[in-house]
This record gives C-alpha cells, sequence and structure tokens, in this order.
C-alpha cells in the first residue's frame, strides 16, 4: 500500500493531543454535575481512539518511529500550556479551581503544539 498523506504522525499526535484535552475537560463536567455531557465526551474520547487505532495500524514503520519524539513534544507543550495559564489564572482572574485550570492548561498546550507542527510544514 502506498503511503497515504493523511496517515502521519503528526495527525495521530494531535488527536492524541485532543483526546487528553477531552480527559482534562472530564473534572470540569463531574464538579458541575452535568451527567449527559460526561457521557458524550467518554463516546467522543472511545471515536477519538479508535481512528488513532485505526491510523496507527496504518502507518509505515518509519512513521511509526517518528511517534514518540512527536508525543514527547505534546507533553512539554502541555506542560507549558499549563504554566502560562497558571500565570495567567493568577495575574487575570480573582478565583480559579484546578478543574478550570487543567483543561484550559490542557487546551493551550494542544493548540501550541499543533501550531508548532504546522509552522513546521509550513516553512
Amino acid at each position: 500500500m502506498a503511503p497515504s498523506k493523511t496517515l502521519t504522525p503528526e495527525r495521530m499526535s494531535v488527536a492524541l493531543g485532543l483526546c487528553i484535552v477531552m480527559l482534562a475537560t472530564l473534572p470540569r463536567y463531574i464538579a458541575g454535575g452535568h451527567e449527559t455531557h460526561q457521557s458524550l465526551l467518554l463516546l467522543a474520547i472511545v471515536a477519538v481512539l479508535a481512528f488513532v487505532v485505526i491510523q496507527w495500524r496504518l502507518l509505515d514503520v518509519k512513521a511509526r518511529k517518528r511517534l514518540p519524539s512527536l508525543l514527547g513534544k505534546l507533553a512539554l507543550w502541555l506542560l507549558l500550556g499549563a504554566a502560562i495559564m497558571t500565570m495567567w489564572h493568577s495575574l487575570m482572574s480573582d478565583w480559579f479551581s484546578w478543574q478550570l485550570l487543567l483543561s484550559h492548561g490542557a487546551t493551550l498546550g494542544l493548540l501550541l503544539h499543533t501550531l508548532n507542527l504546522w509552522r513546521g510544514v509550513t516553512s
């Protein structure tokens, strides 16, 4: 099978990052008592993970070897996102919860990771 331009480890790292963001949002729904939102979010996580598994199986060996370094970069961006959001909320908010900080930090981290991947592709 010829390698596809749509099946890339970069897309897999973004999809796994999306799962992390959705998992980081769950505590906000639990604290707010939004059971329906929790159920829908869990279904979305399962759907994205199924996509990732299928995509993993279709990747060639060379592309699979690039994934661990991309996941390491994702982890660093997630930590940076959490640090930036901690500073932001410390300076700009009267009060924030750890649930809010976790979801906002993960979202910012994924956004930074995605923008960094996009910048690498376009340059």
